[in-house]
């Protein structure tokens, strides 16, 4: 049930039908009712919804908007089933205020649905693809790619909850100078281990991990390749190490909740000719051209300021090459829709990818890209700047060994994407009502609490058609089940604008709901209805706090 949705629908055809009669008094003049909006006023005492349609239709009407306000109220039929009052505020906005128990009859659409509660389908099961994390596998796996994971798992689990056909997809980026440097690195620390004076490259990987990595390779092999041909000694390395780092990485993965439908491999493209062919259809759609013995990509046809490489003099592709042709792939898989999940320091890449996707005739607006700043990790009230066990960056595996993978989940996602993060660990560990995440989880675990003692008392969760619900009249009880409702237009806004923030900020204000509740009514009250609405009231909550808490990829605990 979308009891929000269905109201806001209500609202929407009493306005229609007002401008309508209106117009066919002659006090308003239209050719087209302009596409309004009913919204959430930030302000409690301006109602609980306010349209702009006066705004919208001002122009048409040749009238201020505050003057047709005031004339569409006139001819709104009332009264309007779970409305209170309705008035013009300001330059024009129409607000409603609702009576207090109109979103009662939620709360057994809660029991009733479950573990579905919150959950829609207007997605239809329009193929949707998110790629996230897709971490270099030459390293651990560090901030970024913590909440880009935690980012990208919830947008995934928001577009399945909302009835799209999700897959999850990590890109591996297992061709090019990275794994060129890659080798050369790991070669370098095996003729070190077996006593022969070697270099690793300035620009190669110089991370302790790859010592480790090395020296379980020799366990393996000893020095078999020490005296082999030095291009079979680095594809021997390189094959050991990739499956070595791929399988910690989804380990790590895994620990925090993540698991992939695919694992893509750019070497399969080069493997296949995909790279090849997308460059020869660029050529012969007119976006390539050589230069300096190059070969260049006509950014600025499509409007970008410069032209982008995509063959090297040496002959080699660029990774954008790579990408273009993975991100055709990933069109010519199936999917309507392709998310990617990046760091702000790939915004430059954004528009030039986009382009290249037109050029190919694509719909660039299928592909969308979520940006994320940076995260900071405090400690002690003091920046975190390295690892003591790594000697460089804090990494994924040891945030969850301080933490836990709920608070880190959380934490990721409480604010958007596109705002730098602060990570305060000894808040993430606090067992306090500051930390935003034990404050939610308190809130389930007290309610699974209040239902084991009933139940010890030998009261039992009454059927919703048991009870007289209209008995929960008391301001907190109201607000609490107004919230209630609330869940599934947030979870499908939040599902639309790719913007996992909104459920966090949804939970705390749920939960901070329900412990106002908690210490102005006594849930086990000795009159029987009242008591027995409670306790659907309560159930409600839980049900709705674990539903949000499992989008977000966080644990519900019954006790704390």
């Amino acid at each position: 049930m979308n009891l929000v949705q269905e109201m806001k629908a209500r609202l929407a055809r009493a306005l229609t039908e007002a401008a309508a009669s209106a117009r066919a008094a002659g006090e308003v003049a239209y050719d087209e009712l302009p596409t309004f909006v009913l919204e959430v006023p930030r302000e409690k005492h301006h109602g609980d919804f306010a349209a702009n349609l006066a705004f919208l239709l001002a122009k048409q009407a040749r009238m201020s908007p505050r003057q047709l306000a005031e004339i569409l109220l006139r001819y709104l039929e009332r009264p309007i089933p779970g409305v209170a009052k309705v008035d013009v505020a300001g330059p024009g906005f129409i607000n409603f205020t609702l009576e207090g128990n109109w979103a009662l009859p939620v709360l057994p659409a809660v029991l009733a649905e479950d573990e579905y509660y919150g959950w829609s389908n207007i997605g239809r099961g329009e193929k949707v693809q998110v790629e996230f994390v897709s971490a270099n596998p030459t390293g651990l796996l560090h901030m970024g790619h913590a909440r880009g994971a935690a980012l990208g798992d919830t947008i995934a689990n928001l577009l399945a909850a909302t009835g799209f056909d999700v897959t999850r997809e990590f890109y591996i980026n297992d061709a090019g100078n990275q794994i060129e440097n890659f080798a050369l690195s790991l070669e370098a620390r095996y003729l070190q281990a077996l006593g022969v004076d070697a270099e690793v490259p300035e620009e190669g990987y110089h991370g302790h991990d790859l010592i480790d990595t090395v020296r379980r390779f020799i366990d393996q092999v000893g020095d078999k390749y020490l005296d082999a041909d030095p291009a079979l000694r680095r594809e021997m390395l390189v094959r050991f190490a990739l499956e070595e780092k791929l399988t910690a990485i989804r380990k790590t993965l895994e620990d925090f909740g993540v698991y992939f439908d695919v694992w893509f491999s750019e070497q399969s493209l080069h493997d296949a000719g995909a790279v090849a062919r997308v460059l020869n259809d660029l050529k012969e759609r007119g976006y390539l051209y050589e230069k300096d013995g190059a070969l260049w990509f006509k950014a600025t046809l499509l409007g970008e300021e410069k032209d982008e490489v995509v063959v090297r003099q040496n002959g080699l592709p660029t990774y954008f090459a790579a990408d273009i042709a993975y991100h055709r792939n990933k069109f010519e898989r199936g999917f309507s829709r392709i998310i990617n999940v990046w760091g702000a320091d790939h915004h430059g890449h954004v528009a030039r990818l986009k382009g290249a996707m037109a050029a190919l005739g694509y719909d660039p607006d299928r592909l969308e890209i979520v940006l994320m700043q940076l995260v900071r990790l405090f400690k002690g009230g003091e920046l975190l700047r390295m690892s003591k066990r790594t000697g460089q960056y804090v990494t994924l595996e040891e945030l969850l060994e301080e933490v836990g993978r709920d608070a880190a989940r959380y934490f990721f996602v409480m604010i958007k994407p596109d705002s730098h993060l602060d990570f305060d660990l000894d808040l993430a560990r606090s067992q306090t009502a500051e930390n935003p995440v034990y404050y939610v989880q308190y809130a389930h675990a007290r309610i699974c609490s209040i239902l084991r003692l009933a139940r010890e008392r030998g009261i039992e969760v009454p059927s919703p058609q048991e009870v007289d619900l209209r008995c929960l009249s008391h301001p907190a009880e109201l607000e609490l089940v107004k919230k209630i409702a609330e869940l599934p237009e947030t979870v499908i806004g939040a599902a639309r604008a790719l913007e996992p923030h909104r459920l966090t900020r949804y939970a705390q204000e749920l939960a901070s709901l329900f412990h106002n509740f908690y210490t102005n009514c006594r849930v086990l009250a000795d009159e029987e209805n009242l008591r027995g609405a409670r306790l659907i009231l309560v159930t409600a909550t839980r049900i709705t706090l674990r539903n949000v808490l499992r989008l977000l990829g966080v644990s519900a605990p019954e006790r704390m």
